[in-house]
């Protein structure tokens, strides 16, 4: 059988070949340790480092000196949040973010809520953008941090991050943006705020490999999550992972590179398989804003299907019924029930993420066996 069309890139991307060429050397003979300024290996090591943290900042139009490298975005979101958390505690201890973050920042701030921390959970329209006057009035005196994410894992939804900036900037708070499924696909630069983050298998790099890049026009200081030899610069203990670093930072090199025209590309393949799924599947619509969106993501309503039996159904398509990361709860998706769709709606609802390596061919192969499954569940279905 031949292996499925993938279509799941919000949740993993494929390692692009280039980025596995210029990881190789460091996964064989160029193995020595970053941290090891003694000797040739070391060097190598750290040079390969210096470069990578070089080829992430220019992504993004930051410093450098501002990226710090983790094992991937879930850590740089823990190391964020907690961060913040505890060095300024004593200037409050209340914390806003959006009902539709990640489960990532949705966990941690629950974790905060039992030691004592207060979070506001700001719900969104039907579109899935925040209301800004309505984040301006939950913002208090006590309020340390703000953090909405920049664009959605489920929906593709881009939050209006510079008016979000400037608000939260104006009020003396901290702005953090779960940035992970932005960088590398839309333009993102450091400035816009105070806390991004980023994982490399997001945009064809390794899994396992990330960073929190700590804005400097306002610097935050944050606690270390990890205590350990002192590595980045006292911000995060542990041996570098340089092959996983090296491979970031190639990632972001290409990203900057290609990421306007693979952006075109995709998004007129994603039009093309949404106007088709639209055209051909009664009373379908799209979860989410439609205009303000990552240009590969389609999440979409599909009225009477029961997603989770209809998915393997079509063992030719590799998509997804929400976030990888909830995909064995069972439960319906917290961000497009934040959208106001009920239980039944989210979850008869997919989501399809394109990528770099998907084709024309591909695109209409998937489309006809998307529909022609729904029209035989239909039929099956009694009436």
């Amino acid at each position: 059988m031949a292996r499925p069309i993938y279509l799941d890139c919000n949740a993993t991307t494929p390692l692009d070949e280039r980025v596995l060429a210029a990881m190789m050397p460091y996964l064989t003979g160029e193995f020595g340790n970053a941290s090891s300024r003694t000797h040739a290996f070391g060097w190598a090591a750290d040079e390969a480092v210096t470069q990578a943290r070089e080829q992430v900042a220019s992504l993004i139009n930051g410093n450098p000196d501002r990226v710090v490298f983790t094992s991937g975005a879930t850590e740089a979101i823990n190391m964020a949040i907690k961060g913040v958390a505890r060095t300024h505690s004593a200037k409050g201890r209340h914390i806003v973010v959006s009902q539709t973050e990640h489960r990532a920042v949705l966990d941690t701030c629950r974790y905060l809520e039992q030691t004592g921390f207060e979070v506001t959970y700001l719900p969104v329209d039907q579109e899935g953008i925040v209301d800004l006057a309505m984040l301006e009035t939950e913002i208090r005196d006590d309020t340390i941090l703000v953090g909405l994410i920049w664009a959605n894992n489920e929906t593709g939804v881009i939050q209006p991050v510079d008016a979000i900036a400037d608000l939260v900037r104006s009020r003396g708070c901290v702005f953090f943006s779960d940035s992970t499924q932005a960088v590398g696909k839309i333009p993102v630069s450091a400035d816009q705020a105070d806390l991004l983050t980023m994982s490399a298998h997001k945009f064809y790099g390794p899994k396992g490999a990330g960073a929190l890049y700590i804005g400097s026009a306002r610097p935050v200081r944050l606690t270390p999550l990890i205590d350990g030899g002192g590595q980045e610069k006292g911000r995060r203990g542990g041996t570098l992972n340089t092959p996983g670093i090296v491979g970031l930072g190639k990632a972001a090199e290409i990203a900057a590179r290609e990421m306007e025209d693979d952006g075109l590309r995709v998004g007129r393949l994603r039009d093309k398989l949404q106007s088709r799924l639209l055209d051909r599947i009664t009373g379908a619509r799209v979860n989410g804003s439609i205009s303000a969106r990552l240009p590969n993501t389609i999440n979409l309503l599909l009225p009477g299907m029961e997603v989770a039996k209809l998915i393997p159904k079509l063992p030719e398509i590799a998509i997804s019924a929400g976030s990888a990361c909830s995909s064995g709860s069972g439960k319906a998706s917290h961000v497009l029930k934040a959208l106001g769709l009920s239980d039944v709606e989210a979850s008869s609802s997919i989501q399809i993420g394109l990528g770099r390596f998907t084709t024309d061919a591909e695109i209409d192969r998937a489309g006809e066996l998307i529909i022609d499954r729904v029209e035989a569940e239909w039929t099956l279905s009694p009436s």
